[in-house]
């Protein structure tokens, strides 16, 4: 399996571990992230450090994340995002709609944060 999930204090860490996120990986991711907020996780940490490639299935699993997070009310951040895959993100315009941070602890202290202001 290309995705390891980890229960954190106030979110749930998905790590794709897979050089691309593409046709082949985004149904997986779709579903996991699907069934992580149905279970009642409305924050979740997309770690993408091991991506060197997405395309527009991938990106479109990234929104699915998103769109879920924000309709329970939190959060999808994604980490670890390389150049050509930050490259995409910004071609598409959706820095201004995904959360981002460098690594998965900055992700936690980023949600830690927004969850403090509330």
């Amino acid at each position: 399996m290309a995705l390891k999930v980890e229960k954190h204090k106030n979110c749930m860490v998905v790590r794709i571990q897979a050089e691309k996120l593409d046709s082949i990986i985004a149904p997986d991711l779709k579903a996991h992230l699907v069934n992580i907020n149905s279970e009642g996780a409305k924050n979740i940490i997309l770690d993408l450090s091991d991506s060197r490639y997405c395309d527009s299935s991938g990106l479109s699993a990234i929104l699915v994340g998103n769109r879920l997070c924000k309709n329970a009310g939190g959060k999808l951040v994604i980490t670890g995002v390389r150049e050509p895959v930050k490259k995409l993100i910004l071609i598409s315009q959706l820095d201004s709609i995904l959360h981002s941070a460098l690594s998965v602890d900055d992700g936690i202290k980023l949600l830690g944060e927004v969850e403090a202001s509330k």
